[in-house]
């Protein structure tokens, strides 16, 4: 966990004024909360190992995040540009240790509507179905059947209240965040399960992500050669355990992707092995919302390596471009199948297609501790070229910053 300290947002100084605001919750999310939930799910209490640190977080203090995160009618319309249009791929759920449990056939319609400070980001969803057991003779297979999700609109206030994004116009990547599940469960539902779903809460050889999450975050990287882009969905169960990972693999256009990458390189006998040697490259952290201030830019080496007895050995060293300080942060840690465990408590799980998903073993350790603590995605697009975006967490459960790396291999 030591390498938060190398992208933690530095502290700013407090409004002179403040006003009434509600107290920061790092806690289980009820979907009447949420702008892009469907179900109803009653709320439960909070956990234990996060109550104290709820007491930490000051008026002043949330009042000042929400000042520096808001978000500008300018940045949104290059998010809503960013985002548009007709996206055709695959929708990927994993389990913890990387494998893969399902794949469903998606479609998504992006556009916006209004102006000015009215703008908004509209989003249709549409989930190819199974055919069902229970279908009439005669009816004509071949033609699949599309469920349709209405995702809530995003605007300016959608993004300051809720999604807390961390926007790179530039580099074509953000984070943002979800205070529900439901969307993705709606995607399994509808896409492995079809008309044949019953409605259990737990369908039997289905993996629903929790519907009690701590944590919710989407961290979209966009291609550097194509019209495409990966959105991986960390999913934290109630005790802030990695519960399922989830992966949008897209491409922009009328045309539909016959197979993506995941699915060419999923039987891949050593998913580590790309990642190995010296990685040299630049980062850039802005703090939460789409108008958040760069407040810091570095240049980055990231060494991984396994010595001879079976060690990962992971060196980051970061040099600030504002200052020239140097930080260097050093980690060892051991590998199961496609599973990587640090011994400061983080994890890495090692996806098929150039991909990793990375966050601590348990986050209520990390805020027990009063440690923040990060989530982080990586796309190796093609051998040698890789980005990374990594989101950062304070103890309250709330995105304090957003960093982008783009490396090479040396």
């Amino acid at each position: 966990m030591a390498a938060i300290s190398s992208i933690s947002a530095p502290p700013i100084s407090k409004p002179q004024h403040q006003i009434e605001t509600r107290k920061p919750h790092f806690r289980f999310l009820t979907t009447n909360e949420s702008p892009l939930s469907i179900h109803k799910i009653r709320g439960v209490s909070r956990a234990q190992a996060f109550q104290s640190a709820f007491d930490l977080a000051g008026e002043g203090e949330q009042r000042r995040r929400y000042e520096e995160g808001s978000m500008g009618v300018d940045a949104l319309r290059m998010f809503i540009d960013l985002n548009s249009g007709r996206w055709n791929g695959w929708f990927y759920q994993f389990d913890a240790c990387g494998n893969m449990l399902q794949k469903v056939r998606t479609k998504l319609a992006a556009s916006s509507y209004g102006e000015g400070e009215l703008i908004s980001l509209i989003q249709t969803l549409y989930i190819e179905q199974p055919q069902s057991t229970t279908s009439c003779s005669g009816e004509d297979d071949s033609i699949p059947e599309w469920a349709e999700y209405k995702i809530k609109e995003t605007n300016l206030f959608t993004v300051d209240k809720y999604q807390q994004i961390g926007f790179f116009p530039k580099e074509k990547a953000f984070a943002l965040r979800y205070q529900t599940a439901g969307m993705l469960e709606t995607v399994l539902r509808e896409g492995v399960l079809g008309e044949d779903d019953t409605g259990e809460e737990s369908p039997k050889n289905l993996k629903l992500p929790s519907r009690r999450p701590s944590i919710v975050c989407e961290n979209c990287l966009y291609s550097k050669e194509k019209h495409k882009r990966a959105r991986a969905f960390h999913v934290l169960d109630p005790k802030g355990c990695l519960d399922t990972t989830l992966i949008f693999v897209e491409e922009r256009g009328d045309e539909f992707p016959l197979l993506s990458s995941l699915e060419n390189s999923e039987n891949d006998a050593n998913r580590i092995t790309p990642f190995l040697g010296r990685w040299k490259g630049h980062s850039v952290t802005k703090r939460s919302g789409v108008y958040g201030a760069t407040i810091a830019d570095a240049e980055t080496i990231a060494l991984l390596e396994i010595d001879d007895k079976d060690q990962v050995i992971k060196d980051i060293t970061s040099t600030s471009a504002k200052d020239g300080i140097t930080t260097n942060v050093h980690w060892t840690g051991s590998i199961t199948n496609n599973l990587i465990t640090f011994d400061g408590g983080y994890q890495i799980t090692l996806l098929p297609g150039g991909m990793y998903i990375g966050c601590p073993s348990d986050v209520s350790k990390s805020v027990a501790e009063s440690k923040s603590f990060h989530l982080e995605f990586c796309w190796m697009e093609s051998p040698g070229r890789r980005q990374r975006l990594v989101r950062t967490y304070d103890i309250e459960g709330l995105a304090v910053s957003s960093t982008y790396f783009l490396e090479t291999k040396e």
